[in-house]
């Protein structure tokens, strides 16, 4: 399936967006200005369901967790 809208989490607390290109998850940090950086450190598995990646965001960044931040959320 193919998603040409990117996909925005709050992953404890930071703003992130997955985008689908050529196959493959691409992963951006948002900031609050509009500027996208791309994390070059966290490779998304190109078969990844779209319905798992909050999970996978989740086991990637679990130690930034927080009684504030305790999950990622999925924002659209």
């Amino acid at each position: 399936m193919q998603h040409n809208k990117p996909l925005q989490f709050d992953v404890f607390g930071k703003k992130m967006s997955v985008h689908r290109r050529n196959n493959e998850w691409l992963l951006f940090i948002e900031s609050d200005v509009g500027i996208r950086s791309r994390v070059y450190d966290v490779i998304i598995p190109a078969e990844m369901e779209v319905t798992n990646l909050a999970t996978y965001l989740d086991d990637i960044y679990h130690e930034y967790s927080s009684d504030k931040h305790p999950k990622v959320i999925a924002l659209n």
